[in-house]
């Protein structure tokens, strides 16, 4: 196993939760099976093969959010709900076929119960409110299923806003009317607003009218490393004045080189900005990533833990990183 007794220890306190993987697109598509120890199919782990339950048990992970993907094609979002469900019914199928190795989970109770059984949990965030196909029932229909988080923008513009960085973009234009009705839907229905790939007019827009946390699932930020896909210190301080949370990508090209040193640095300009309360795991495993050498799959979690720790951060504000500050998100959504 990797990582010091001292990571392993604070893993068994303070389990980490990471807020961001595409597992489930891999398992809709070719059955990449949860249950089953994969080792990365192509050099360097690129692209996928990242996460599995045996190796998020060998990091001492508590749950992985699992990414639920759709990808508008031509401007067509009609299929795109439908291919949302189909990525929730291969994790219940996955979940039938080994009853008590992985649970969905919907509340910071829930899981604390799952680790107490001895089992791991999964939760659901949607990427892309395209997904809703301008139906804002679905989000009522995505909760029900067990849906915690809805990212209100991938690569393309939805009814919702405006992306950072991709087919649609404009930088000047913030939140639709409808983004702003759905924020409040999101918030009624228990769903937590996501404002990872949002440009900054609307990412702002979104927490000026935010009553519960959001949350930024996987990103960079930019104090820390100039990339079109990382957020600025408004930013960060906006999500952190409203109690939520930043997950702190794995990928060299959004952190600005290989290795841990970069996460670390982007781990210490949230703490630096905003304090211990606002930093968490943003992974972006098994999308279209080749992640850091270190952290190519959850193995690798207690030598982030063990990095953090020689950078100076103290032992507490690292289990909030790791899992406390998730937990309360949480809770308070």
């Amino acid at each position: 196993m990797l990582g010091s007794d001292e990571a392993r220890s604070l893993h068994a306190d303070h389990p980490p939760i990471d807020l961001h993987a595409d597992t489930l697109m891999w398992s809709r598509w070719i059955g990449y099976d949860l249950h089953k120890a994969h080792e990365p199919p192509l050099w360097r782990a690129a692209l996928g093969g990242h996460v599995d339950l045996p190796r998020m048990r060998d990091g001492g992970m508590a749950a992985q959010f699992f990414g639920l993907v759709s990808l508008p094609l031509a401007d067509r979002v009609k299929g795109m709900a439908r291919v949302v469900h189909e990525q929730i019914d291969a994790l219940e199928a996955q979940m039938a076929n080994k009853p008590g190795a992985v649970r969905l989970v919907r509340k910071a109770g829930e899981l604390e119960k799952t680790l107490h059984d001895g089992a791991l949990g999964a939760l659901l965030g949607i990427e892309g409110a395209h997904a809703l196909e301008g139906d804002l029932d679905n989000v009522t229909t995505f909760a029900r299923r067990g849906v915690r988080y809805l990212g209100f923008l991938h690569f393309s513009a939805n009814e919702a806003g405006f992306p950072a960085y991709g087919k649609g973009r404009r930088d000047d234009s913030g939140l639709t009317r409808w983004g702003f009705e759905l924020v409040e839907k999101c918030e009624d229905e228990g769903v937590l607003v996501d404002l990872a790939h949002v440009n900054k007019a609307g990412f702002l827009d979104a927490c000026r009218v935010a009553k519960k946390p959001p949350i930024v699932s996987h990103t960079g930020v930019l104090g820390a490393f100039e990339h079109w896909r990382n957020i600025d210190d408004a930013q960060l301080r906006a999500v952190a004045d409203k109690g939520g949370v930043v997950g702190v990508i794995f990928c060299p090209r959004f952190v600005g080189g290989d290795g841990l040193e970069p996460v670390v640095k982007h781990m210490k300009h949230i703490l630096n900005v905003v304090g211990e309360e606002a930093a968490a795991l943003g992974s972006d495993w098994d999308g279209f990533i080749v992640p850091t050498r270190e952290l190519q799959d959850p193995r690798g979690l207690p030598l982030l833990t063990d990095a953090l720790l020689k950078a100076g951060v103290s032992r507490g504000a690292v289990g909030k990183i790791l899992h406390d500050n998730v937990m309360r998100v949480l809770d308070e959504a």
